[in-house]
């Protein structure tokens, strides 16, 4: 009887140190300066490309490209931080601005 009780609160200690650690792992700092300004950025650039279809500036073709060029380097600025603790380094900064850059130029051309 004592190891079943020694074993279960050896699986509940387990049990909560894994939510604890899966919890600190989803819980990215989403709102750390260089990742705000990458998503404000991002956000930005849906906005534009929403007004050049709305205005006729730009074909609904064109906007899902510029949608799905943006959405990839979302995907990417999230895989970054989910790899450094909820942070971006300043170099992955600098590339995830260099791509929206690119984009950016392709709006309203």
């Amino acid at each position: 009887m004592k190891t079943l009780t020694y074993k279960l609160a050896a699986i509940a200690a387990l049990s909560v140190a894994f939510i604890g650690t899966a919890s600190a792992a989803t819980n990215w700092d989403a709102s750390h300066p260089r990742r705000a300004e990458v998503n404000h950025r991002l956000a930005n650039q849906d906005r534009r490309i929403h007004q050049e279809v709305r205005e006729g500036e730009m074909s609904h073709a064109e906007a899902a490209r510029l949608h799905r060029d943006d959405h990839q380097i979302r995907r990417e600025e999230r895989l970054m931080a989910s790899q450094n603790g909820g942070h971006i380094t300043r170099q992955e900064d600098r590339a995830l601005n260099q791509q929206e850059n690119r984009v950016s130029q392709k709006i309203g051309q």
